[in-house]
């Protein structure tokens, strides 16, 4: 049987902030029970960035990150959200989740250096989140 010391660092160890992660997905899912599907992403990144500031999560919303290639910064990209400087969070309005969602967030955790980022669809009737881990 496992203590709850091996329990939390066996979710630290397998899911990097997870405390962090844990209460972004609560506060999606209030946004999601609040709102309910049918809206744009830039409604439900709105309240989330709201509930996310009322538990006092520091949260950069569009935030620009410079690309490099080859040691050359060759363009910017925003990041729907980046909370406590850890962990990526993009939201989606989508009927389901593609392999592109996650290649994307793959790629942006390689050009941000973080190790966790949160696929977050609020288009369904349940609301489904990926954990993306690098």
């Amino acid at each position: 049987m496992k203590t709850t010391t091996e329990n939390t660092e066996y979710t630290e160890l397998n899911y990097p902030h997870s405390k962090i992660t844990d209460k972004i997905i609560k506060c999606a899912i209030e946004v999601h029970k609040t709102l309910g599907p049918g809206f744009q992403e830039n409604i439900y990144e709105t309240a989330l960035i709201y509930e996310l500031q009322q538990i006092g999560l520091k949260v950069e919303n569009q935030k620009l990150i410079h690309i490099q290639y080859k040691g050359n910064i060759i363009g910017d990209h925003r990041l729907d959200l980046l909370v406590e400087d850890k962990v990526i969070v993009e939201n989606k309005a989508v009927k389901n989740f593609d392999d592109i969602h996650k290649a994307q967030m793959l790629s942006y955790l390689k050009a941000t250096g973080k190790r966790i980022g949160l696929l977050i669809n609020f288009a369904k009737i349940k609301i489904n989140v990926k954990r993306i881990i690098l």
